[in-house]
């Protein structure tokens, strides 16, 4: 037996072009993937972006689609759908973060178009085969390699105008991603190495890019760890940190890449204590820290990221409603989740308090 005993590790069937100027062979990465008329995805704040890739893939475009929104509804993706059949689109090209992203895998899902990614945040999607729609209040999720881009274009000089906010939270958003696939019950050797190794270069990069948007050292340190971080979670099972943040943002519509920002530090708490190995890789990826938790939560605090649910717009009643959600539905975790452990997180994050394990004493932080 191998000194790290047996293991599975399925690589993803992907392609990724990384570095400054890498978009301007987008129309290359068309002919690789045989599209000749795509339909370009965007959200109405990154309507410019889109009609600059318009531009650049020239008569292949078939159109621009700005309407991609957060935890992808049903009916925005019934919508792009339909016109992706009007204009007679063969694949489409999905510019921006995980809204255009994900309605990108809606199109791939169904009618089966091929999807080009270049995303302009941290979040990492583009690297997964997780796909999610939202109805009624309800975020649905699952996994079909279908969805998965058949090529993603990293390129630096694209973020230069993302806020400083979404920069931090999109990037916590990532970790958040490495971190669960450190104690998924699917791990491997190879994920733990892209998980340090991902949440070792975003911690390295994302003050520098708060700091200074026109770093583009900065910000292509934070997008390689992005798609490191991106593929874990695309080779593992999400735990609890995911489907609270599923919860909470197709229940209550929270702002994504904020939730995850938020919550992560409270799962942590809750969850390292029964992971050891990941709570190791996580303390050498974030410095040497003796705490993954807490050094997370002053990450996010230096970074100016939110700090609490209720800033998002939560209400504190809503806590049990999410407790629920969570509890119906099984999935896997290093540690139990009861009732009233997650109560106690889900309060704690509520309230913006500093985060503990469950069961031990906490004190109020910083809100």
């Amino acid at each position: 037996m191998s000194p790290t005993g047996p293991f599975t590790y399925q690589a993803l069937p992907m392609r990724v072009t990384m570095g400054a100027g890498a978009v301007a062979g987008l129309a290359d990465e068309l002919d690789r993937a045989g599209l000749r008329r795509v339909l370009v995805l965007c959200s109405p704040r990154q309507e410019h972006l889109g009609h600059a890739i318009a531009r650049l893939v020239g008569d292949r475009c078939a159109g621009v689609h700005p309407h991609a929104r957060t935890h992808v509804p049903v009916a925005t993706a019934k919508a792009a759908r339909a016109h992706a059949r009007d204009v007679g689109a063969d694949g489409c090209v999905a510019i921006g973060g995980g809204s255009a992203v994900g309605l990108g895998k809606a199109l791939a899902l169904e009618p089966g178009l091929p999807v080009v990614a270049v995303p302009t945040t941290y979040a990492g999607s583009e690297m997964t085969p997780v796909w999610g729609l939202t109805e009624n209040g309800r975020k649905r999720t699952g996994r079909d390699p279908r969805v998965l881009p058949v090529s993603v274009l990293y390129d630096p000089e694209l973020t230069v105008d993302l806020p400083a906010h979404v920069s931090a939270t999109s990037g916590i958003n990532a970790v958040a991603h490495a971190a669960e696939a450190l104690y998924a019950p699917d791990t491997s050797p190879v994920v733990a190495l892209m998980a340090e190794e991902g949440v070792r270069a975003l911690h390295r990069a994302l003050p520098a890019v708060v700091a200074d948007g026109s770093d583009l050292d900065a910000r292509a340190g934070a997008q390689y760890g992005a798609w490191l971080c991106g593929a874990c979670l695309g080779a593992t099972t999400m735990s609890l940190h995911h489907k609270l943040c599923h919860a909470l943002g197709g229940t209550l519509d929270l702002p994504h890449a904020d939730t995850h920002t938020v919550v992560l530090p409270h799962v942590l708490a809750h969850n390292l204590p029964a992971a050891p190995r990941a709570r190791a890789a996580l303390s050498r990826a974030l410095g040497g820290v003796d705490d993954p938790a807490a050094a997370v939560w002053e990450l996010g605090r230096a970074l100016g990221a939110p700090r609490s649910l209720r800033a998002l717009g939560m209400k504190k009643e809503s806590v049990g409603e999410i407790v629920g959600a969570v509890l119906a539905a099984p999935y896997a975790n290093p540690r139990e989740v009861t009732a009233d452990g997650l109560t106690g997180l889900l309060r704690r994050a509520w309230a913006g308090e500093e985060p503990v394990a469950a069961g031990a004493v906490h004190r109020p932080g910083r809100g």
